[in-house]
């Protein structure tokens, strides 16, 4: 058994089990850890290639700790450059959905850097539903269960300021390819974005303006390889479409604006 003092056999398990971050993950661990069973156990599921949040519980979050469950898709920090992109599109929205919001990070956000906010969250699987909920509670956040829009209340059509929607885009033939972190333990809804990689988003881009207030705005993180085609569907669904891209972050955001009526 592990021992909280013991930070040098921490380190040494972890490294072991290939963790390239070894050092700064058991100071993680360590911090979270309230027992030496507790410990031992954190440092198995860490070993066995279980995601260093989902050990923890929550991942950290354009300066949020998001509360993450096993099974549950954990935020990536380059979703912080949406996050800023909405924020700097639409700093006075009063609506805002995140849609596929998994752990609900991006809703959480958005709403601590608001403020006073009318916060939805929508997710297809129930377990990202539940999580959400309890990182979207403290902002008065909803939380919906469903298939995109159709989650959503009818109440929200021509009201929402940022409709963010984190959505899969990983081609199915790829998915393989990935990280077994990723593989293995997030659902694959949340990963498998078909054929191309751009079937959710192509849904989100044709139902966006619906949604979306005069002026408000919609963003779909992408790969680098997507983007065109990308702001080709936003173009084709009457917004006006551009791409950020933050190079530091490996980060392409779409994002598409609804015209003033």
């Amino acid at each position: 058994m592990l021992s909280l003092s013991d930070t040098t056999a921490v380190v040494s398990a972890l490294r072991a089990a290939g963790c390239v971050f070894a050092e700064d993950e058991a100071e993680l661990i360590l911090a979270t850890a309230g027992t030496p069973d507790e410990l031992t156990t954190m440092v198995d599921r860490r070993a066995a290639g279980q995601p260093l949040e989902h050990v923890l519980g929550w991942a950290g979050f354009h300066g949020l700790r998001v509360l993450v469950e096993p099974g549950v898709f954990v935020p990536r920090r380059r979703t912080e450059f949406l996050v800023g992109e909405a924020l700097a599109q639409a700093p006075g929205a009063s609506v805002v959905v995140d849609l596929c919001c998994g752990s609900g990070a991006v809703g959480a956000a958005l709403a601590a850097a608001l403020g006073d906010t009318e916060l939805h969250a929508a997710d297809i699987d129930p377990a990202a539903v539940d999580c959400a909920r309890r990182n979207i509670a403290r902002y008065g956040g909803h939380a919906h269960l469903g298939d995109l829009f159709d989650a959503l209340p009818a109440a929200l059509r021509g009201r929402v300021g940022i409709l963010a929607a984190n959505v899969p885009y990983v081609p199915s033939g790829e998915v393989g390819l990935l990280p077994a972190e990723a593989r293995d333990h997030e659902p694959l809804v949340a990963l498998d974005g078909g054929g191309d990689g751009l079937d959710v988003l192509r849904r989100v881009a044709a139902g966006a303006p619906r949604w979306l207030a005069p002026g408000g705005c919609v963003l779909v993180e992408t790969s680098e390889r997507q983007a065109g085609a990308a702001v080709e569907a936003f173009a084709r669904a009457g917004l006006t479409a551009r791409l950020a891209v933050s190079e530091e972050l490996y980060a392409n955001v779409v994002i598409g604006v609804r015209d003033q009526d």
